[in-house]
């Protein structure tokens, strides 16, 4: 008797046990953790439908029998597709189009974006794949499309040169404009690098040698053309100043010669006269001082 009621009450026991463990475990499964930054699509397995409306940061209770959790991140992201391994993946993910030339151009990109979080899940229900792999496809896709729209319709020497900045917005409000239907966010797009043949590289360095030669030539001749133009009008003012004071020294040569008279003359004189008269005289000898008859 007291052996069956052990083994009864250690049965019970156990039971209770497993009971505890199976709700623990219950939990766990339907309780979501959500990281910061992200939110959790909230996937529907019996139908494979998602919610409208995902999860944000946090914990959730969800069924862990019909339902699954895929998170996404929301804060901002950057997409570097580049030539060499050291930034971006470890393949090759150079964008390459044609110039207006037809010269084959290779470019290395980049492109920060942030997603939408009320659109995440409508973008996981039209791509279904991780955002890293949409990336690597969907947007790489865009972006090589819109930089074949853009760079396709430019001069090698324009794009690299003064219309860099105008082709690289351009880019960025066409492929802003094809992203953001799927809550893709574009913050920024840059040209980190370009690449072209050498022969047409060389030839744009060439050119651009020539043109500031040239430009350096006129503006030399520039220089001296308003030289000559100063130096003619400097040789103008002399001139008009010399002749100005020649008039001017005519003018009172005319009236000193006016003033000059008879009697002025022998005013002059009387002042000057000291008293002592001439020592040597004679009959043809005439006075030096005359004075004024009354």
């Amino acid at each position: 008797m007291d052996t069956d009621r052990t083994s009864s009450s250690l049965l019970r026991v156990v039971g209770i046990g497993m009971g505890v463990i199976a709700l623990l475990v219950f939990l766990l499964t339907s309780t979501t953790y959500v990281n910061p930054g992200h939110v959790g699509i909230i996937i529907h397995r019996t139908g494979g439908g998602v919610d409208a409306t995902p999860y944000g940061p946090g914990l959730h209770m969800r069924n862990p029998l019909t339902t699954g959790v895929q998170e996404y991140p929301t804060f901002m992201q950057t997409l570097v597709l580049t030539k060499g391994g050291s930034e971006g993946s470890t393949n090759n993910d150079e964008i390459n189009v044609n110039s207006v030339e037809g010269q084959p151009l290779s470019l290395d990109v980049s492109m920060s974006f942030e997603l939408d979080s009320r659109m995440v899940p409508s973008l996981y229900t039209t791509f279904r794949s991780d955002v890293a792999t949409i990336e690597h496809t969907y947007v790489k896709q865009a972006i090589r499309q819109a930089l074949q729209e853009i760079v396709g319709n430019e001069a090698i020497a324009d794009i690299i040169g003064p219309k860099k900045a105008e082709v690289t917005k351009r880019v960025q409000d066409l492929v802003s404009q094809r992203l953001s239907q799927y809550g893709i966010i574009v913050k920024q797009f840059t040209i980190n690098e370009l690449r072209a043949p050498p022969a047409v590289i060389e030839a744009i360095n060439q050119k651009n040698v020539m043109q500031q030669q040239s430009l350096t030539a006129e503006n030399e001749l520039q220089k001296n053309k308003f030289q000559a133009q100063g130096d003619s009008i400097k040789g103008a003012g002399r001139a008009k100043a010399i002749l100005a004071e020649a008039e001017a020294q005519a003018k009172a040569n005319i009236l000193l010669s006016q003033s000059i008279t008879p009697n002025l003359v022998s005013y002059e004189m009387a002042k000057r006269w000291d008293g002592k008269m001439p020592q040597v005289t004679g009959s043809s000898s005439m006075p030096m001082i005359q004075m004024p008859k009354p």
